[in-house]
C-alpha cells in the first residue's frame, strides 16, 4: 500500500504533537513536516509535494483559508483537511471554496483524522458526522421557513449518479468512465444539475450532497 505523506499545520505546539502521535499511529501514514502558521504551511506544501495536509482554519501570519487556496492552486493533486472550531455553514463553504476535501470539528479529529485523511487521499470527501447532521437540520429549516419545495425531486436518475460522483471529487472524464457515457454527456448533465438546483461551484454541489445525505 501507497505510502500517503502528511503535512500538518496548527499554531498550537501541544495540538501539533498530538496530531503528529495520532497519525503516526497509522502504519501507511508519514508526516513530512509540521508548520506553525499559513505561510509556513504553503512553503514546505510547496517544497515537499504532500498527499494531504491536515491544518486549522485559524492561524496567525496567514490563516487556513488562504493558505488552503494557495496550496490548492499550486498543487491541484494535493488534498486538504480542515480541523476547525467552527461548526456554521458560512465556513465549511468557504473551506470547500479554498479547495479542502475534509471538514472536521477539533474535538471530533481524535476519531474522525485518519478515516479523513484516507478518504481524501482516494478523492473523496469527508466530514465530521456532527458537521453532517447540522447541515441536513439546517437546510431542512431553511426549505420549511421559505415553504419551498426541495428541488432534488425534479433531477433524473442519471443527474443524481452524476451529482453523487462529482460530490465526491470525480472529474468529467472519471464520472464518463464509471457510467459508460461520454465527456459531453456528462458535462450536459452537470450543467442540466447546477440549472435545476440553482448551483454555482464545485463547493456548493458537495454542500449540497451533504445536505441531503448524498455523501457523508
Amino acid at each position: 500500500m501507497k505510502t500517503i505523506r502528511i503535512l500538518l499545520a496548527d499554531d498550537h505546539t501541544v495540538v501539533r504533537k498530538g496530531l503528529r502521535l495520532l497519525l503516526e499511529s497509522h502504519p501507511g501514514f508519514q508526516v513530512i513536516g509540521d508548520a506553525a502558521d499559513g505561510r509556513a504551511a504553503v512553503s514546505l506544501a510547496v517544497e515537499h509535494t504532500p498527499d494531504v495536509v491536515v491544518m486549522d482554519v485559524a492561524m496567525p501570519g496567514l490563516n487556513g483559508i488562504e493558505a488552503a487556496r494557495q496550496i490548492s492552486a499550486r498543487l491541484p493533486q494535493t488534498a486538504v483537511v480542515f480541523l476547525s472550531m467552527h461548526s456554521d455553514e458560512s465556513y465549511v463553504l468557504k473551506a470547500l471554496k479554498a479547495g479542502a476535501r475534509a471538514y472536521l470539528l477539533k474535538d471530533s479529529a481524535e476519531h474522525d483524522l485518519i478515516a479523513a485523511v484516507i478518504a481524501v487521499s482516494e478523492g473523496k470527501a469527508f466530514f465530521s458526522p456532527a458537521i453532517s447532521k447540522m447541515l441536513v437540520e439546517d437546510y431542512m429549516r431553511q426549505m420549511q421557513e421559505k415553504q419551498v419545495e426541495d428541488s432534488y425531486d425534479l433531477l433524473t436518475t442519471r443527474e443524481r449518479e452524476v451529482l453523487q460522483l462529482l460530490a465526491e471529487g470525480r472529474n468529467n472524464k472519471v464520472i464518463a468512465g464509471i457510467l459508460n457515457l461520454s465527456q459531453y454527456t456528462v458535462e450536459t448533465h452537470r450543467g442540466n444539475i447546477l440549472q435545476k438546483l440553482n448551483l454555482h461551484s464545485g463547493a456548493e454541489v458537495i454542500l449540497y450532497a451533504i445536505r441531503k445525505g448524498v455523501i457523508s
